[in-house]
């Protein structure tokens, strides 16, 4: 991505993390950039093509990092710790990321449901990773639709926790420590 799609992107999400998608204008976008419109619509043909392409590597990134992280480890719950460490190092690195498709899965309109169809292919993901692991006897029985929900929800409540203490820098090894302990060690077998 060169440097100018990347700084419109970049705009773009925090603006729509902060405003919202339909308070935030391609004006507001240009000019906060700093570029004219015909260069952003050299890029992206629509605010909504900035969304979609927005969500597209957000989710992209997250699944990305899972598959090559899980691949190199044989145990299902050490697969399990992998996705909760990396979905809270996504959570406060691209934090605009998270609050924007979170904020965007409740709707019903087509931008909503690009987003639910994202979060159910990513929850959809490490659903597989349970079902490995009870397969393999590693997890405990249980509904691996709700053990995945579960550990989406359970890390996505990090962001809550992270917008609480806004002012302090959030410890990363600490809150995957605490899912761990509250969470991901009772999946054991």
């Amino acid at each position: 991505m060169n440097k100018t799609k990347r700084k419109i992107f970049e705009t773009s999400m925090k603006l729509f993390a902060e405003k919202g998608y339909d308070a935030t204008s391609i004006e507001e976008i240009t000019a906060t950039v700093g570029v004219a419109k015909g260069t952003l619509y050299y890029h992206f043909s629509s605010k909504e093509e900035i969304f979609k392409f927005l969500i597209e590597e957000g989710v992209k990134l997250l699944k990305n990092s899972i598959a090559i992280k899980t691949s190199k480890l044989e145990n299902s719950i050490d697969k399990l710790r992998a996705v909760v460490l990396i979905q809270i190092k996504v959570l406060v690195k691209y934090e605009n990321f998270m609050t924007i498709i979170l904020s965007q899965i409740w709707g019903t309109d087509p931008r909503s449901q690009m987003c639910r169809s994202y979060v159910f292919e990513y929850i959809q993901m490490i659903e597989e990773l349970v079902k490995e692991g009870i397969k393999k006897g590693e997890i405990i029985e249980g509904d691996s639709n709700v053990i995945a929900s579960g550990i989406f929800g359970f890390t996505c409540s990090s962001l809550i926790y992270k917008l609480r203490h806004h002012e302090e820098q959030i410890d990363v090894a600490i809150l995957d420590r605490e899912i761990e302990k509250i969470f991901i060690k009772k999946l054991k077998k």
